[in-house]
This record gives structure tokens, C-alpha cells and sequence, in this order.
């Protein structure tokens, strides 16, 4: 069974960094595109970053120029850099394949002060 487990959100100021980390079990994480997703209050799960397994990136108008997607394939780890935080990106953030079809894990919150 593949599970996923994030971590590294917090509380930062606007302009301010968090390197958020995924760690997956199972045999799919090489062969599968991954991605950074996040649900704000209120609002839908949307996809943030994506990375193929060959490592071709692609984000969300959102956060492009600001966020960057990396993956460790020996390691089954994908990350998130997430440079000049606005309020706006305040979310629980989640990893998951792209498209996503394993269980949600818990998630981690990020939350951005103005």
C-alpha cells in the first residue's frame, strides 16, 4: 500500500521561505509524475507543481517564479521551495501523483502572515 507523508509547513511572514518535503512508500514513485497540491479554506484541491519522472517541471500561474518542485527518486522524496510566501498561499499542502489516484495523506499547513 502506498502512503504518503508531508511535512515542513509553518507560520512565515509574507516574503518569507518553507521547504515542504514527501516521503512515499511503494513501488509507484519512480515511474509516476508527482505533485504539490493545496486546499484552502473554503476552496478546492488545486495543483500547484508537478515533476515528471524524468524531472520536467510545470506550476500553477500561481506560483511560477516563486515555488520550485524537485525529486529524489532513490530516495522517494519530492519537495517543495516556496520563496516570497504571500497570504494567499496560506493551504494545507499535500503530495500526491499527478494525476493523483493514491490516498491523501494528512497534509501540512502553511500559513503566511501579512
Amino acid at each position: 500500500q502506498v502512503q504518503l507523508v508531508e511535512s515542513g509547513g509553518g507560520l512565515v511572514q509574507a516574503g518569507g521561505s518553507l521547504r515542504l518535503s514527501c516521503a512515499a512508500s511503494g513501488s509507484i514513485f519512480s515511474i509516476n509524475a508527482m505533485g504539490w497540491y493545496r486546499q484552502a479554506p473554503g476552496k478546492q484541491r488545486e495543483l500547484v507543481a508537478a515533476i515528471t519522472s524524468g524531472g520536467s517541471t510545470n506550476y500553477a500561474d500561481s506560483v511560477k517564479g516563486r515555488f520550485t518542485i524537485s525529486r529524489d527518486n532513490a530516495k522517494k522524496t519530492v519537495c517543495l521551495q516556496m520563496n516570497s510566501l504571500k497570504p494567499e498561499d496560506t493551504a494545507v499542502y499535500y503530495c500526491n501523483t499527478v494525476p493523483s489516484f493514491v490516498i491523501w495523506g494528512q497534509g501540512t499547513q502553511v500559513t503566511v502572515s501579512s
